[in-house]
Order: structure tokens, then sequence, then C-alpha cells
């Protein structure tokens, strides 16, 4: 089941306030050969947080890197804010979509692939990545090369970017994974917090809505179904 709405050109009521759609898809669709994703999905994402469901092979990465400008649809097309195609890629629609550290980035440290990525977002906000540097305990392993890392410490790198970038869209794709309990925490809190972001949009994707975030309603729901 694929959740559809009419997309609305310029804002979306939310909780009782006026945020601005920042992203429209109109008929989208997207296949492999032999194998169609979806087809004919349309949706307004708004400020604040919302979420693709689905389940294992129904398309949650497809849709992020549409929704970023990675891939080109079958059908129907992706709009930003300002109605060009988001074929324009992450950084023309001001995205962000980094993967977690991979294995080409092993001889880097995360000091050096953080000042990497502040290269390409307007509004990096390095004081805010320090302070997620110390909330995640990352501040140790800043100037440690990746491979000497663990899986969940990469991930909490990358998860500090994507909050300090600025970026009007982020795009987080399960996102609590390997995760210790105190950085769970502070995910669950700093998504609580961009739920009721005026300006910017995040999109968290995973197979169900997180149990630490059961009181932040997301502001759009697409299901991509089981």
């Amino acid at each position: 089941m694929i959740d559809r709405m009419n997309p609305s050109p310029l804002t979306r009521n939310v909780d009782g306030f006026e945020r601005p759609i920042l992203l429209h898809a109109q008929g989208l669709g997207f296949a492999y050969p032999g194998v169609t994703l979806f087809e004919d999905l349309s949706f307004a994402l708004p400020a604040g947080l919302s979420f693709v469901r689905g389940g294992e092979g129904r398309g949650k990465t497809t849709l992020l890197r549409l929704m970023a400008g990675e891939l080109q649809p079958t059908s129907g097309r992706l709009l930003g804010t300002s109605g060009a195609s988001a074929a324009a890629g992450p950084q023309g629609q001001d995205v962000f979509r980094a993967e977690p550290p991979e294995d080409r980035d092993d001889p880097v440290t995360p000091q050096q692939w953080w000042q990497r990525l502040s290269q390409r977002f307007a509004g990096w906000d390095g004081e805010l990545l320090d302070e997620l540097s110390a909330g995640f305990d990352l501040d140790v392993h800043r100037d440690k090369a990746m491979f000497m890392l663990s899986t969940g410490t990469r991930r909490k790198v990358w998860l500090a970017a994507a909050f300090a970038s600025g970026a009007r869209l982020t795009l987080l794709e399960k996102p609590f994974a390997a995760l210790d309990g105190r950085s769970r925490a502070l995910l669950a809190e700093l998504l609580s917090e961009a739920a009721t972001h005026p300006r910017r949009a995040w999109v968290l994707a995973d197979y169900e809505w997180p149990a630490g975030l059961a009181p932040a309603a997301p502001a759009q729901v697409i299901d991509l179904g089981d």
C-alpha cells in the first residue's frame, strides 16, 4: 500500500503550523528490468520529519536516492522548492544523503571526512558538530582512521554530519541501526526536535516507525508496503 496525497505548491499545515513544502513527487515511478518498485506515487514533503516505511526490497533506498537526485525516475517527476527538477543533484538541491563512511574511507579520519563534507553545505554548523561529537562520544575518535572504528561509531560520525550539515532536506535510512543506548536516546531527541523545525525537512526510512519516536508524529508517511 502507498499513501498518496495531492502535492501542495507552497505550504502544508502540520500540527497547526503552516510549513513550506520542500519537495514534490508527481506520479513518481521506478522500475528495474523486470521489477517495478513503485508507480504513480505522489506526495509533498513539508518541513519537519517525514517517514518512508517499507519491507525488505520495497524501494526505501531507491526512493531516497530519487529524492537526492542520484537516480532518474522511470515515470513522473520530483520537484524541489524552486520548481526545478530534483535531478539537479544533492548539491544543487541542498540535500544530505551521504552514506556512513565506507571501505574507501578507511584511511580518512572523521575530522577529515567532516571537513570534506563541510565544503558542500553553505549552512554547515561547526559548533553544532562539536556538540554532537561530544554527545555521540566521538571526541576520542576524531583523529583515528576510519578502519579503526566500529560500525556503530562510523554511523555516529555520519549522523553528526547529517545534523550539522544545515541541509534543507536530510535523508536518513535506518539511522538507529548499530547504535548504543545513549546514542539512540540522543538521536531520538534530535529527530523529535527536527519534527518541529519550520524550514528544514528530514526523511527517515525504516521498516517501522522507531519506538523511541512515538511522541513525534511524522508530517508525512509514504508507505511502500511489506
